[in-house]
């Protein structure tokens, strides 16, 4: 491929149905060739074969259907990552750079022949319907997914915004397969969301990693402090069902925590895939104690984070194991306006740790449980505040609390997970205040 521009596609997991896989843009020297002579029996091999097809199967077949078909089997022979982008798949990955076109907001692989959710995105019609990560899509409407390529999956999911799909979904736990009708919508993602859960402990959420995630997670801690009347008591960064995104937006991510030393590297075959990230002098949360919350939806650019902030025990990371995606796509545009992408190397975290296949292993390990209020109230004691006429506390603020701090309390009524961490932080800020620290 002379004079080729090779576009990396780093940290997303699988293909977005109503969210862009990002990309980065990446100049490369030409790779020099492995010197090795071409197998000629096996062309001829496979010559044989694609005459016979043309001459024996049953109906006419395409030749230029036929060779693409043969490319598609070459490379999904190599891992579930690697495609080929026809030029209207391609053209879609770009259009995803743009942030926003109809879709349902998931991200999906392929596995054993069928589409598997990684996560649905926040705040989506995928998300709104109870799509959940791990689900296998088996139908899209009446069309059996079985035989069909990711992208072609994807361009079934995405479509015109107001019009309805039908997935049905197999999913661990229930007997029997679920149909979902879920409206297509134009996916907008708001990749940084944050909260006050207590008197000066933040909460940030990020879905995805963008190319400004970064500026968008330091504006949300400088909102915090200034909420809080000074530094926070402590951070909880959640990634769970982070799908991942653009390695920039991990880097920086990773590099608001940290003061000193390696936040990832990668390492394939040429030396165009070896790239080190470092850090940069500034802890943007002022070494407050953190806990980042992950689960099996947390892939990628999400695990790059979360292992640099573990190798470098700047914080603890709580909930399961993660997904355990550590390779590095490349995208290389083809003369016809198609594209492969191929798998090019593996990511290794600060302590040499790749995580292909295995995961991030929390510190602290939290099932998501369901937590359910008691009804009964007839233990219910008697305090000082019930009697009539009781004496006010003169300290005690007259003011209500304020919506912010209402919506934060509410979120840690129903997340099991997030109360834990809470508790945790306030643990750790108790250690901390004894030893005098």
């Amino acid at each position: 491929m002379n004079q080729s521009t090779r576009y990396i596609l780093i940290l997303a997991l699988g293909v977005f149905a109503g969210v862009g896989i990002s990309f980065e843009q990446f100049v490369f020297a030409e790779r020099k060739g492995a010197g090795q002579s071409l197998p000629l029996e096996d062309l001829q091999v496979f010559a044989e074969v694609f005459g016979k097809i043309k001459s024996d199967y049953v109906e006419e077949v395409d030749d230029k259907e036929l060779l693409q078909d043969a490319i598609q089997g070459m490379l999904s022979g190599l891992d579930p990552h690697s495609s080929y982008l026809d030029p209207e798949s391609f053209k879609e990955v770009r259009i995803g750079t743009e942030g926003q076109f109809g879709g349902l907001g998931i991200e999906v692989t392929m596995e054993n022949g069928f589409v598997k959710v990684v996560a649905p995105i926040d705040d989506t019609p995928a998300h709104r319907a109870g799509v959940q990560a791990g689900d296998l899509i088996i139908r899209l409407d009446n069309t059996p997914v079985k035989g069909m390529s990711l992208d072609e999956a994807v361009r079934m999911m995405r479509g015109d915004p107001g019009d309805e799909i039908v997935l049905t979904i197999v999913r661990d736990g229930e007997s029997k397969p679920l149909e979902l009708a879920i409206e297509r919508a134009v996916i907008r993602i708001t990749s940084v969301k944050n909260r006050i859960l207590d008197d000066g402990y933040g909460y940030i959420r990020i879905t995805q990693f963008q190319a400004g995630t970064d500026h968008a997670l330091r504006e949300k801690l400088t909102l915090m402090k200034e909420e809080v009347g000074g530094p926070l008591k402590g951070l909880i960064l959640d990634l769970r069902n982070n799908p991942g995104g653009v390695l920039s937006g991990a880097v920086a991510v990773s590099d608001t925590f940290l003061r000193s030393g390696t936040i990832v590297y990668t390492k394939g075959r040429g030396d165009d895939s070896e790239l080190r990230f470092n850090t940069t002098p500034t802890d943007y949360a002022d070494g407050v104690p953190m806990i980042v919350l992950v689960n099996g939806g947390s892939a990628s650019a999400s695990e790059i984070v979360a292992g640099a902030l573990q190798d470098h025990k700047r914080a603890i990371i709580m909930g399961t194991k993660t997904f355990g995606k550590g390779s590095v796509q490349t995208i290389l545009p083809m003369q016809n306006g198609a594209a492969l992408k191929i798998t090019t190397a593996r990511y290794y975290t600060p302590s040499d740790r790749s995580i292909q296949a295995t995961g991030i292993q929390p510190d602290v390990i939290v099932e998501d449980l369901k937590l359910a209020k008691k009804d009964d109230d007839t233990n219910s004691s008697l305090r000082e505040a019930d009697l009539a006429g009781h004496l006010d506390n003169e300290k005690d603020a007259a003011k209500e609390p304020s919506a912010a701090k209402n919506s934060g309390i509410a979120l840690l009524t129903d997340d099991y997970q997030l109360r834990e961490a809470l508790n945790l932080l306030k643990g750790v800020n108790i250690v901390r205040a004894s030893d005098g620290s």
